[in-house]
């Protein structure tokens, strides 16, 4: 078997490792090195993270667990520095030499920063990736005032994020009008009209020339002399390619690393693919290109006959709440060129496309772009339009969508390259009936996911009376099955189904064996349902809970003993103190939950220092509760009310390892202060005189929420029975995995009211809530007393980074 290594762990190049082990899936030993702490993430819908809109765990692509499915060795939080082309081989910063037969290059790209005074201070960022994401979104936190450099498509993204984080955003940009190399200056007054309108301010034509501030921005002086106050700056002005491994290897390099139409560098056995590579005195930067590169990669590497790759037509949309834009090729005319233009400032509708001898050579779309499909398949492949309706007479209003006159070769899903006739042929083939299905079967809509209603309306006109807008609309567990979690749900208590294998096999999932999304819903919800008499299939469960300690960049790992309400003892602070000295624990520190955490952990020493601490673990790791966070109270506080920390430790007694669907956190004050934060946490609890007050929903986290007012009880026995009544109905009726934030959100929170309101209902869930936490026992304590798992998850097997080393 050859010996594959790729250096990068980006969407470029694990979609090229995507398509080798499509075509050749024997052929290679294939280890991935990444510089980033994660799995293969989805770096395009960073801007929805920063906006909100979505979390880290639904960005991933490829999560851990599929690395160690497709036998791949993977080492991530670690960068390779140099290659041997001689010897074939690859050190890492680490010390790690890996030996290759063949070698890509898939390094990506840095964000371009400029070089002026103050660059490098403390609250300069760029935006490209999620690092970039936390330290916007922790500056955010503390600071009021940010400054995007940038107009451009990247700029634009990070300054709305900036704004949903409530942080007042100048964006200042070196040209009179934004985005200038895809939109015309009509397009581009309309966005930033409407982009005013949603809090953003524009600094247009200035030239910063200087960072100002000592340790930490303060401002930016520009070229004409004026200034302007910021926290926090953002360069969003361009990317280059990350290319210094490969130039000192002796790899030919220009502005990346060229290639040729096979994706070779100058080097034999050598290749590069990505936003690191130069094809063409070509540089791309959007995705669609970069996974085309990947399939001729692919086919190259894996000894077949493949077609060239000859560069790419690109089209741009702006990925911002509430704005439609689309522009690909030309947009300024010439001496040669003609204009078809709809401008319709009423309705905010521009569109405008620009012709050469009858050939579509520009399209630029504003507030409509229901027409690009058509019109960049029209670019892209020279078709004349003599005698053909561009645009319908009333705007927005044409048959451009009619997915019954699109050719089969119509680009829908321009990120991943997916055609009409592609999604029909999955449709017809592998006998899908929903969205999610069709977007898990052929990647459509895996991206961006702006092409999503168009790869339904294929789905409607492929199934014709057979489809079903409702169930093709339902959420399903995962792509592996039709089935919703209602459906499942229902379908477990109705046949009585009692195992993860029994679930797949009685409702027919298409893959048999499950995957990384779908197990750990199924394990949960028979745990949920069959409350005492399901035994818990634990390698059905993610990564960290598998392990019970969470998995750091390293391979090493987290240990985070319990400490009920964030009170300790000096006895159990020894036994920390003895236990990070015995073991040489690189980090002691405390946490954000009134923990302490010992970081660093080798995973074979995980069963000793449990024993050694012989202190419950608190969860850190698990969908379940975290942590209780609490304040002094009354008990030394003067302002304290009530008494937060018996309260909080209470709750945590009763309530700790009860599996959730997503992670449980609480806070308890003893008065509206709210010095434990229990406003912005899942349960938070507030003393108030003569009783408590119950607030439900909050999140601290990305989508920041505050709490609402469940209700106010007098007694803490009260507490606890609206708090189990509340848990169990959240873990009976919640998606897997959908936070309570969330599942309030969606199912309301006066039905929530009106269900707990019931005495009987509480009752009866506080009864099952009861019968389900009997039946957990111990995590560590059970690894201590077994041979059995801890030879099984300890001992023999090497789990770097979420790949079984072989």
């Amino acid at each position: 078997m050859k010996k594959l290594v790729m250096i990068g762990n980006g969407m470029a190049g694990v979609r090229t490792i995507e398509e080798i082990l499509k075509t050749a899936p024997e052929q290679f030993d294939i280890t991935i090195f990444g510089q980033e702490p994660y799995p293969n993430y989805n770096r395009i819908k960073l801007s929805n993270i920063l906006q909100g809109d979505t979390n880290f765990e639904e960005i991933i692509i490829n999560p851990l667990e599929w690395y160690k499915e497709n036998q791949i060795q993977l080492f991530t939080g670690e960068a390779v520095v140099e290659i041997d082309v001689e010897a074939k081989r690859v050190i890492s910063d680490q010390g790690r030499e890996v030996d290759y037969d063949e070698l890509i290059i898939a390094t990506g790209s840095n964000s371009f920063i400029l070089p002026i005074p103050g660059a490098d201070k403390i609250g300069v960022t760029g935006f490209r990736d999620i690092k970039d994401c936390e330290m916007m979104i922790k500056s955010a936190a503390q600071y009021k005032k940010a400054v995007v450099i940038g107009g451009g498509l990247l700029g634009l993204e990070a300054a709305r994020g900036l704004l949903n984080l409530g942080m007042k955003v100048d964006v200042v940009h070196l040209m009179p009008n934004l985005m200038e190399r895809q939109l015309d200056p009509i397009a581009s007054h309309m966005l930033k009209n409407e982009l005013e309108a949603q809090g953003m301010n524009f600094l247009m034509e200035k030239e910063t020339v200087e960072i100002l501030g000592d340790e930490r921005v303060t401002g930016l002086r520009f070229k004409d002399g004026s200034e302007v106050d910021a926290d926090l700056v953002v360069m969003a002005i361009g990317i280059k390619s990350n290319k210094e491994v490969a130039k000192n290897s002796g790899i030919y390099v220009n502005r990346g690393i060229v290639v040729n139409d096979f994706m070779e560098t100058s080097v034999p056995h050598v290749y590069a693919v990505g936003e690191c590579a130069e094809h063409r005195e070509m540089v791309y930067g959007l995705v669609a290109p970069l996974y085309e590169q990947g399939k001729v990669l692919a086919s190259r590497i894996s000894g077949l006959v493949g077609e060239p790759y000859q560069g790419s037509v690109t089209g741009t949309q702006l990925k911002v709440a509430g704005i439609d834009l689309f522009s690909a090729g030309e947009i300024f005319e010439d001496g040669s060129t003609k204009s078809i233009m709809v401008y319709n400032e009423y309705d905010g509708i521009y569109k405008r496309v620009l012709t050469r001898n009858n050939l579509i050579v520009g399209i630029v779309q504003y507030g409509d772009t229901k027409d690009s499909t058509k019109l960049f398949r029209m670019l892209t492949k020279k078709e004349d339009i003599s005698g053909t309706a561009i645009f319908q007479t009333e705007c927005g209003k044409g048959d451009s969508n009619d997915v019954a006159t699109m050719p089969n070769d119509e680009l829908v899903c321009g990120c991943n390259g997916i055609t009409k006739g592609a999604i029909v042929e999955a449709i017809q083939t592998q006998g899908l009936t929903t969205l999610d299905q069709v977007s898990h079967c052929t990647n459509a809509g895996r991206s961006c996911g702006r092409c999503k209603p168009l790869v339904n309306d294929i789905l409607a006109y492929t199934l014709g009376d057979q489809f079903d807008a409702a169930t093709a609309q339902k959420t399903s567990i995962c792509g592996c099955t039709t089935v919703s979690r209602e459906e499942l749900v229902a379908e477990i208590k109705a046949k009585g189904l009692t195992s993860v294998k029994e679930v797949m096999n009685v409702l027919e999932w298409n893959n048999e064996e499950g995957c990384t999304k779908c197990r750990p819903a199924i394990n949960y919800y028979l745990g949920m349902i069959h409350m005492d008499e399901y035994k818990d299939d634990r390698d059905s469960r993610l990564v960290n809970e598998k392990m019970h300690a969470n998995i750091q960049k390293d391979g090493t790992y987290t240990v985070i003993p319990r400490m009920y309400g964030g009170v300790t003892t000096a006895a159990d602070l020894k036994k920390i103190g003895e236990v990070a000295e015995k073991y040489n624990i690189p980090l002691v520190k405390l946490t954000g939950g009134q923990r302490i955490g010992l970081f660093g952990v080798k995973k074979e020493d995980l069963p000793s220092i449990w024993k050694d601490l012989d202190m419950p673990s608190g969860y850190a790791y698990g969908k379940t509760l975290r942590t209780v966070k609490t304040c002094v109270g009354a008990k030394f506080c003067r302002f304290g009310t009530q008494d937060s920390m018996a309260l909080g430790i209470e709750l945590e007694k009763k309530f700790e390892r009860i599996d959730t669907p997503h992670k449980v956190k609480m806070g308890v004050s003893a008065c509206p202060r709210n010095c434990s934060e229990s406003g912005i946490k899942d349960i938070g609890f507030v003393g108030i005189d003569g009783g408590w007050e119950i607030y439900v929903a909050g999140n601290g986290g990305v989508d920041l929420r505050p709490g609402d007012l469940l209700c106010t009880v007098k007694t803490q026995a009260e507490v606890m029975e609206m708090t189990g009544a509340y848990m169990q109905y959240y873990r009976e009726t919640a998606n897997y995995l959908e936070r309570t934030s969330k599942w309030v959100e969606r199912v309301g929170l006066d039905h929530v009211k009106e269900v707990l309101a019931n005495e009987e209902t509480r009752k009866a869930l506080n009864e099952r809530i009861d019968k389900t936490l009997k039946k957990y026992i111990e995590p560590w304590n059970e690894a201590i007393q077994s041979e059995e798992i801890q030879d099984k998850y300890y001992v023999k097997h090497t789990i770097m980074a979420g790949s079984e080393t072989k």
